[in-house]
């Protein structure tokens, strides 16, 4: 039977209004939309963006405090700039490509140059209220969806000039979101330490930074630094780094107050030049011995910044203005000079750095016979076990546009990783399997965990042997059942990551992978259920007897289901470090010795288990 032929005529040509293409296509505007679990979540980047534009009042010059409030689900940001001029509130949350930062003079080295900003939130919205106070009056607006719902007269009013924003983020886009308040004072923390002098009033408490990018590393690092923190600054630019006792590099980089948390141009050029620089200081040492335990931040401000997305995560610019000198080259003469002389002036600091670098080098070269024979291993032992099925697409594909959405799942057993590779999406997805319970490696050197067939495997499998650059998947998910030797497993993967690649968790690649608990169903409907509640809600919603199933672990999940769990609605928990634990303490807490604490601990979480399993016999 032939196909019916679809006719392509001027019928199916049609044009979409600001707000319907945004709605339409979120994630062009805001990246991924998510339900708050993670840091770059959509919720999170709606915040951002009305919060950009107050933050580039401050400086200008106009206002030295902004109040932001977040309370069950409503978002409240308040500036006092200069207000937005009373005749354009409308267009310029209204009307895609309008803002006064085309204007170079009023914004000259501003985020947000496309005017799309406070549109996407308005959009996104399903309530979105802004008032602009200006000389004495008040104009204020009313959205729901980017459509008008109210207009209000011009009013007078003595509030201070500045803007006030209120919106709620749209239930129909963001599905069952709930906001994270860390997520948002680390992101809200970052916009203190880049402007000296700015007041973020949030919820309760007040941020204020005195010194920058040092009080950034001073606050995030894990454990005390090796040496004082070296702090240089000049005309647009602002470093700051030292070296820890953890294993990786550390790196938090800025252009124009936007958190670039993918790096980009600036952090590639930090990065080549530091390393430059301290070896002719010292006259040798490689780059990677160099750079082993650095923790280092960097800033820099750009005419016309060019970044690679719409939410603003890597910048693509390489000069940094019309005619000026290339980013490479303007960090490069930065820290030539500054760098230099720190370092001549304070033998000290200079002295702690090389100790650092020598440490390095010295276990370097102990650990590469080792790490060579352990990557030959593993390559025989993928080849004939098959432990890894890999996908066809991969995170360090630079060119390709889907390496975003690249993922791992790391699985115990066979029958788990059989259902999962069966349901994934094979250009995307990869499945990793583990023979039994990994090894503790709380306090063990890297010789050792080297030499362990089953970490081998998981480096190799990840592309981490040499180089956390060449990490072959953008999200690590653990798939774990969720018992007691399924926790146990979680538990050991974590401590292996966090002991010896925090890198891969500071840097928001580690997940947790959620499966349901529960099938509800009855002749007409499934509902599967990730908690008591759910259970609850779905037994009341579906009536009388509905069939309830337990699962008890991933392996009982057919791979029909198990592509619900996996595909567009898959559920994630992010593995987040809290800045105010070390790592160092997690580890002793939770894989240490036996302590009072600990069995405290796990004493009063049994409770909470045995009240669970009560409730399930009811």
């Amino acid at each position: 039977m032939a196909e019916d032929k679809v006719e392509y005529t001027e019928d199916n040509i049609r044009s979409l209004d600001w707000k319907e293409h945004i709605r339409m296509r979120p994630g062009m505007y805001i990246g991924k939309l998510g339900d708050g679990k993670a840091a770059d979540d959509g919720i999170y980047i709606l915040i951002k963006e009305v919060v950009d534009n107050s933050i580039d009042e401050f400086v200008m010059g106009n206002g030295r405090k902004v109040r932001i409030k977040v309370n069950e689900g409503v978002v409240k940001v308040r500036d006092f700039g200069r207000g937005i001029p009373l005749g354009k509130v409308v267009d310029v949350v209204s009307k895609m490509n309008t803002g006064g930062k085309y204007d170079s003079k009023a914004f000259k080295k501003s985020v947000g140059l496309n005017g799309v900003g406070t549109k996407a939130v308005n959009a996104l919205s399903s309530l979105f209220q802004v008032e602009s106070y200006r000389d004495g009056k008040c104009k204020r607006v009313d959205f729901c969806r980017g459509e008008i719902t109210k207009e209000y007269d011009l009013e007078a009013t003595d509030r201070e000039n500045g803007t006030y924003v209120k919106f709620i983020p749209d239930a129909e886009i963001f599905k069952n979101y709930n906001f994270k308040t860390n997520f948002i004072e680390r992101m809200l923390w970052n916009y203190c330490y880049l402007n000296r002098g700015l007041t973020i009033h949030f919820n309760s408490k007040r941020l204020l930074s005195k010194n920058g990018l040092q009080d950034l590393l001073e606050n995030n690092m894990d454990g005390d630094p090796l040496y004082p923190i070296i702090h240089l600054e000049g005309e647009d630019i602002e470093v700051a780094f030292t070296h820890a006792r953890s294993y990786g590099e550390d790196y938090s980089s800025f252009v124009n107050g936007q958190h670039t948390t993918q790096g980009g141009t600036h952090q590639s050029a930090f990065r080549e030049a530091i390393a430059k620089v301290i070896k002719d200081f010292f006259g040798k040492y490689e780059p990677v011995d160099i750079r082993q335990s650095i923790v280092a931040a960097v800033s820099i401000k750009v005419m016309e910044p060019v970044f690679e997305s719409q939410t603003k995560t890597k910048l693509g610019s390489l000069e940094i203005e019309s005619g000026g000198k290339s980013v490479r080259a303007f960090i490069m003469d930065f820290l030539k000079e500054k760098l230099d002389n720190f370092l001549h002036k304070h033998p000290e600091i200079a002295g702690d750095l090389e100790k650092k670098i020598k440490q390095s080098e010295k276990e370097r070269k102990e650990l590469s016979g080792i790490r060579k024979l352990a990557k030959s291993r593993a390559k025989k032992a993928n080849l004939h076990n098959k432990k890894l099925r890999d996908c066809k697409i991969h995170f360090n594909d630079l060119k390709n546009e889907r390496r975003e959405e690249t993922s791992i799942f790391i699985t115990e057993g066979d029958s788990a990783s059989g259902s999962i590779t069966k349901s994934r999406d094979v250009a995307t997805q990869a499945v990793f399997s583990l023979r039994g319970k990994p090894l503790n490696s709380f306090g063990l050197t890297k010789k050792i965990v080297y030499e362990n067939e089953e970490f081998n495997l998981v480096q190799a499998a990840l592309n981490i042997e040499d180089d956390m650059d060449d990490l072959r998947y953008n999200k690590i998910i653990v798939a774990t059942d969720a018992d007691v030797d399924g926790m146990h497993i979680r538990l050991l993967l974590l401590t292996f990551f966090l002991q010896f690649f925090p890198d891969l968790i500071k840097k928001g690649h580690v997940y947790i992978l959620q499966t349901p608990l529960f099938r509800v169903r009855n002749k007409k409907e499934t509902r599967y259920c990730y908690s008591e509640e759910e259970r609850k809600q779905a037994m009341a919603d579906l009536g009388k007897n509905p069939e309830i199933t337990r699962f008890k672990g991933l392996g009982e999940i057919s791979p029909d289901e198990f592509k619900h769990f996996i595909g567009e609605d898959i559920r994630l928990e992010q593995v987040v470090l809290d800045k105010d634990q070390s790592i160092e303490d997690i580890l002793t807490f939770y894989m240490g010795k036996n302590t009072p604490d600990r069995q405290e601990f796990i004493i009063d979480n049994l409770k909470v288990e045995e009240k669970l399993i009560d409730e399930d016999k009811k």
